[in-house]
């Protein structure tokens, strides 16, 4: 039986505590009054010999009949989002690709689990079928699953705020407006980034895109929809929960990001990676790192830069600069106009661009060999 990764062995945080009362206090409410567990599944990955699987139990009240509930969140305005009751320790049955295994939802709800394959799995979209099963009539989903097997490949990691869509969150208020207020279905797309993507997609039909955000996993519906109203090309979402862990009053976004980007690079050694997101939080520090770490598995990292303001306002010293050319073949473009940018860094030898939107970064990317066409055959 496989079950999710174990929590480390010490007294839980008292900010843990607190919400694991609270929780149960309004689970116990919620099921006297009708309310039963439901799955939320989400996209995951694997390759043809192992999968992850990722979904969340919650409480939810009996709504049959709703054939589409990411296009209904996306009519929500932001905050009802977050009104969300975890159904924790709940045993649910897993079946990929032939197999069937038992894991239990965490004390979030969360189920985050690898499992191996009875049989190895084809290249491409597969789906694992997820069953409730403390319950008289247990609650189903289904997960959609990117297997991706060992040929050679390019893949597309993507930030979403304020890089594929429009989120302002280096501006705080705004950025909570846009998040808690506004409804869900009125956010707009960066310009010219849904065309970007799939101008990538088209020269590289067998990539994987996945969207790696700091972003709740109470999102996930609208962010699908957005990112499907927009015709991005479909991928997995890697979000994180973003209430207290066992360690601490907030889990650390940067921390998420770096765990996520090194975790898809020992899945995947094959793939060599574009990596895209924006200078208004730390993209550029955590996309350095890794190219540095692993210059052999980036391609090539994207930036999207946040106008001079947006960079004052999040607390960055706004420069003035323009291309850069680092050594060793490695080259940092700077989409700068004069007053209104900060530089991005080069790292040898991966190539670095930058640009206001989508169209300038797609201009840009377009000097860089593999990347909006195949000419390295990958």
């Amino acid at each position: 039986m496989a079950t999710p990764t174990p929590h480390p062995s010490q007294r839980p945080h008292l900010a843990a505590v607190v919400e694991d009362h609270l929780y149960a206090a309004a689970g116990w409410v919620l099921v006297r009054v009708g309310w039963r567990p439901r799955l939320e599944a989400y996209a995951g990955y694997g390759t043809p010999d192992k999968v992850r699987v990722l979904a969340r139990v919650v409480l939810s009240p009996r709504r049959p009949g709703i054939p589409n509930r990411d296009a209904l969140r996306a009519g929500r305005r932001g905050f009802r989002h977050f009104l969300t009751v975890p159904a924790p320790h709940r045993r649910v049955r897993l079946q990929v690709g032939g197999g069937t295994s038992e894991v239990t939802s965490d004390r979030a709800g969360y189920v985050d689990v690898e499992l191996p394959t009875d049989a190895p799995l084809s290249d491409g979209w597969h789906t694992a079928v997820l069953t409730c099963l403390d319950e008289p009539e247990p609650a189903e989903a289904e997960a959609p699953l990117r297997v991706l097997d060992e040929r050679p490949r390019s893949g597309v990691v993507s930030d979403i705020d304020d890089t594929t869509m429009v989120t302002a969150v280096p501006r705080p208020l705004l950025a909570a407006w846009n998040t808690f207020v506004r409804h869900s279905s009125a956010r707009r797309a960066v310009p010219g980034m849904p065309e970007l993507y799939r101008t990538l997609q088209r020269a590289h039909p067998d990539a994987p895109f996945f969207y790696l955000s700091t972003g709740a996993w109470n999102t996930a519906g609208t962010l699908r929809a957005f990112l499907s109203r927009h015709a991005y090309p479909p991928g997995p979402l890697l979000l994180t929960d973003w209430g207290p862990t066992l360690t601490g009053w907030f889990r650390s976004g940067q921390a998420h990001k770096r765990a996520s980007l090194d975790l898809l690079m020992s899945w995947f050694p094959h793939v060599r990676w574009v990596l895209i997101g924006d200078d208004g939080q730390h993209d550029v520090e955590i996309y350095e790192d890794v190219a540095r770490r692993r210059p052999d598995r980036v391609r090539v990292v994207a930036i999207r830069q946040l106008t001079g303001g947006q960079q004052v306002l999040a607390g960055n010293a706004p420069h003035v600069g323009n291309a850069q050319h680092g050594g060793n073949g490695s080259h940092a473009v700077d989409g700068s106009r004069a007053g209104t940018t900060t530089a991005v860094p080069a790292v040898a030898p991966v190539p670095t661009v930058a640009g206001r939107d989508g169209d300038e970064l797609a201009r840009r990317l377009a000097s860089v060999p593999g990347v909006l066409d195949d000419r390295d055959g990958t």
